[in-house]
């Protein structure tokens, strides 16, 4: 009988998953998206991508070389950062702009309250919101065949037609990783077959999203309009690469669903109410700060405590 028992301490829920292999498979799954941004936007998002990794990583070491920590840069999150970072950019982005942002995003966000798994918010959109905020202008400077012009998303929100297949398929302006929703779609389901996500997060955002479009947007049951809606900006890759980032999402369940129902309400009211044509980077920011609230009310009470007292 002794020989069937093994006993030991906590934790007694273990996986073969390590740091490393999680974001690998992130950065597998973000290859289908980057490669068709750098084909679709040539050289330069090729550039931005290297460029912004790059900075990354030389940050996270350099920030642990001087405050004399152990290195981490080979659990590869750095390069997911970076990675992310250079998706949410357009093509004419500056380089060594997206320098600053990869070195704010890892230093700021990051490294300085503790590192990995310790920061309130994801690295790569703390990063880009600092770049929205400070050179508006490069931000939201966007080109496509070699011309400057609207996103779809910039376009609906004057009021005019899109081509909804265009969107899905890619070939229409935005940042590198956003274009294609058939990309993101791609790296999403490896994810879900990996099982580093699950769908709680996206389905629940997604379809909040969708909802709130039809009821608020002005625009009745267009499905056209939801169609682009959906395609358009960052929601697809907000929803399956950034929503669902470990550290800055709920550890629940029905945690999880709520962050995702947060989400889809704030893009809704910053994209339809607000002054610009998008809103995820700013609806997944808000909603990371809302995490400590969301576990507080979601998490289940532990067996024997809170209970009926017995007289």
């Amino acid at each position: 009988m002794n020989e069937l028992l093994n006993v030991s301490s906590s934790p007694h829920v273990r996986s073969k998953d390590t740091t490393q292999k999680i974001m690998l498979y992130v950065i597998i799954a973000l290859l289908p998206a980057t490669c068709f941004g750098i084909y679709n936007f040539g050289i330069s998002a090729l550039v931005l991508v290297l460029v912004t990794i790059a900075s990354c990583v030389a940050s996270e070491y350099i920030f642990n070389l001087i405050t004399k920590r152990k290195q981490t840069i080979n659990d590869l999150s750095a390069v997911v950062t970076g990675l992310l970072l250079a998706l949410n950019l357009p093509s004419s982005f500056p380089w060594y702009l997206a320098v600053l942002g990869g070195v704010f995003g890892i230093i700021i966000v990051k490294m300085v309250f503790g590192g990995l798994g310790q920061n309130f918010m994801n690295p790569a959109l703390g990063a880009r919101c600092f770049l929205l905020i400070s050179f508006a202008g490069y931000m939201t400077n966007f080109t496509y065949d070699g011309k400057s012009t609207a996103t779809p998303l910039a376009l609906l929100k004057a009021g005019e037609q899109v081509n909804s297949m265009d969107m899905f398929l890619g070939t229409c302006a935005g940042t590198i990783g956003e274009t294609s929703v058939i990309a993101i779609l791609i790296g999403a389901i490896f994810l879900i077959l990996m099982g580093v996500i699950d769908l709680s997060i996206p389905a629940s955002y997604i379809l909040t999203f969708a909802a709130f479009t039809l009821l608020f947007s002005g625009h009745m049951f267009d499905i056209n309009f939801l169609v682009a809606e959906l395609c358009g900006g960052g929601l697809m890759l907000g929803a399956f690469f950034m929503a669902t980032d470990y550290a800055t999402s709920p550890i629940t369940t029905k945690g999880r669903i709520i962050f995702g129902i947060c989400l889809g309400i704030l893009t809704g009211l910053f994209r339809f109410y607000g002054a610009s044509a998008e809103g995820v980077s700013y609806a997944i920011i808000f909603s990371n700060l809302l995490v400590p609230l969301i576990e507080k009310i979601s998490v289940p009470t532990a067996f024997g405590k809170g209970g009926k007292k017995h007289e």
